[in-house]
């Protein structure tokens, strides 16, 4: 006999990356027998195009959910993603690259950063990211994958997107669609709670029907339809840490073959990124209102773009986006969870919008309801989810507290700032002994937090004494052997531009013998 209390119809407020990345990833989940998905979307509510960028958890998402490379790069106008390029963050001019993926290769247990720090010691000059295959690829404008010899570097290759995130949440759409999963486009008059329990009973539509379900998902964006206004979840403020509260983007005319890294770019009053796609390329300035105005950032934008491209087509009028970073106190509760937007919003500094979108979706299947409040499961989950949004919230704290740019107010503001305990233990453990790896890793692990410490805060005072059990010539040999297999691995790669090529071409002849 069935359960009454099982659930048997999620119903997926709004549409967009996060709503069809939700139908996309329930409908795989799940057989069209076993549950009845429902997205309700409405023409007369634009979305917020915030994240283009991702970070390398999506290829899993992608490969879970049915979506092919080819198919992915082609329907997107995608192009790779080997790291972020950071510009001025530490002094100003000064660059570093952020590269996903390891530096080098470990020895015995020991971080290959440990040796190549006791090296620098004794005099070594090889900078660290000539053992980045990810950085020494970016550099060059060069890409490569799926390299089936283990003893490859190229094996090893991490890469992430950057895409359209409108056309990437149109091709989740047609997938969505594909299983069964229906899209109602109405807007939402009224949420309706059950009296008893207080769960969501149904939606009251514009056209005078209801639409019932057992479990629904919040997608409507920072409005939180769902968890903030029907059932009242708080919302905690981060701007204490994280004070950025605009950003105005704009898209400008592909000037270049798109390069395969985001560039982030600081700035007076916050921060400039630069994503390339191949039909465009995305900027936009994430700012402190109280540093500049919106007409003032626009102008900023637009200014460096002519500076940097002179001529170069600027597509549409600047878009303007408000937000709050922080998180909600409570991202699901009773028979509702939420996610993008919804559940909180972190700047895109490490294009990790996308990633909690993903994360949640993730956490959400690995504690699906039993029935329609399940308060154990409720409570395991946003355990984990509050811990992952602080998580990334440390890292992106870090970029700001780290910098150099002595003498500009905000810049200056971020470096007296008050961090939390989380953080500033991370700091001291790496400035003492050059440690990265931390409690609670999930997103962000050694080699990230390694790039970016030392490309803010420089080498560290002290290596791991274990990394001292090799002698001199080992660790001359070791060095030297890892610095040439990297440097010939990337010199054996393509162009980032052909690869795009040859996968337009892969898409192209897939689609015909469709």
């Amino acid at each position: 006999m069935e359960d009454p209390g099982k659930i048997s119809h999620v119903v997926i407020v709004g549409g967009g990356t996060a709503g069809w990345m939700s139908a996309a990833f329930l409908s795989r989940m799940f057989p069209q027998r076993q549950m009845r998905i429902t997205v309700v979307e409405s023409a007369e509510i634009g979305t917020v195009g915030v994240g283009e960028a991702t970070v390398p958890s999506i290829l899993f998402f992608n490969q879970f959910v049915g979506v092919d490379e080819p198919t992915m790069m082609s329907a997107s106008q995608g192009s790779f993603k080997l790291g972020i390029e950071f510009v001025g963050w530490s002094d100003p001019g000064a660059r570093y690259l952020h590269p996903f993926g390891a530096f080098g290769a470990p020895m015995e247990g020991v971080s290959f950063h440990a040796y190549w720090l006791r090296a620098r010691r004794r005099g070594y000059k090889a900078e660290l990211a000539e053992f980045s295959l990810n950085s020494l690829a970016a550099q060059g404008g060069r890409f490569d994958w799926h390299v089936d010899d283990p003893h490859d570097p190229r094996s090893g290759m991490v890469h992430a997107y950057h895409f359209d995130a409108s056309l990437y949440a149109q091709l989740l759409r047609r997938v969505s669609e594909g299983r069964g999963v229906r899209r109602v486009e109405r807007t939402i008059r009224g949420v309706n709670l059950d009296p008893v329990d207080g769960t969501i009973a149904s939606l009251a539509l514009d056209d005078g029907e209801t639409l019932a379900g057992d479990f629904f998902i919040d997608c409507s964006g920072f409005r939180g339809l769902l968890i903030g206004q029907a059932l009242g979840m708080g919302y905690e403020d981060w701007s204490e840490y994280l004070p950025a509260n605009r950003a105005v983007a704009v898209p400008s005319a592909r000037y270049e073959d798109p390069v395969p890294y985001t560039r982030a770019t600081a700035e007076r009053a916050g921060w400039r990124w630069r994503i390339p796609l191949q039909h465009r390329t995305g900027n936009g300035y994430v700012y402190v209102a109280d540093q500049i105005s919106d007409d003032e950032a626009a102008g900023s934008l637009l200014a460096a773009l002519a500076a940097e491209h002179p001529g170069n087509e600027i597509l549409a009028d600047p878009r303007f986006l408000r937000f709050t970073t922080g998180r909600r106190t409570r991202s699901r509760h009773k028979n509702c969870v939420s996610l993008g937007l919804a559940s909180g919003f972190l700047e895109p500094l490490e294009s990790t919008s996308i990633h909690l979108v993903q994360f949640g979706l993730m956490k959400l299947a690995a504690s699906f309801p039993r029935a329609k409040d399940d308060p154990v499961a409720t409570d395991f989950y946003n355990r984990i989810m509050a811990d992952e949004m602080e998580q990334i919230r440390d890292f992106l704290i870090y970029h700001y507290h780290a910098n150099r740019r002595v003498g500009e107010p905000l810049w200056d503001r971020m470096r007296a700032l008050a961090i939390p305990e989380s953080l500033r233990e991370k700091i001291d453990l790496y400035r003492t002994r050059g440690q990265v790896i931390f409690p609670h890793q999930s997103i962000f692990v050694e080699p990230n937090w390694l790039a970016v410490m030392m490309g803010q805060h420089g080498e560290p005072e002290g290596y791991d004494p274990l990394a001292d059990r090799m002698d001199d010539r080992q660790l001359a040999e070791y060095l030297q052997h890892m610095r040439i297999a990297c440097r010939q691995a990337a010199d054996r790669m393509p162009s980032h531009a052909s690869v795009l090529e040859r996968l337009a071409a892969a898409a192209q002849q897939k689609a015909g013998s469709a």
